[in-house]
């Protein structure tokens, strides 16, 4: 699976690793419902961070169709709340 980070890049991620990535979906989810901001920040971060750490960069000069498209590191929760899609970020 192709992923790309707003304003970062695209890293390839094994479709194996989405559940784990589903998990701190649902809890960012939560917290946007719930309008807790800075477990927001915090839990978008972690999300952030695990699809760095799972996935592999492509080169900055590949330009693939991303299947999944995350927020910013920065985004607002408005911003983030835009972006969902049925049950999250995260598919599936």
């Amino acid at each position: 699976m192709i992923v790309r980070i707003m304003g970062e890049g695209q890293v390839s991620l094994a479709d194996s690793h989405v559940a784990e990535l589903d998990e701190l979906d649902d809890i960012l989810l939560a917290e946007m419902e719930s309008g807790d901001g800075p477990g927001f920040r915090t839990t978008l971060h972690a999300l952030l961070d695990k699809v760095r750490e799972l996935g592999s960069p492509l080169p900055d000069d590949s330009l693939e169709p991303s299947e999944l498209i995350l927020p910013a590191p920065d985004a607002t929760l408005e911003e983030v709340r835009s972006m969902l899609r049925d049950g999250g970020l995260i598919p599936g």
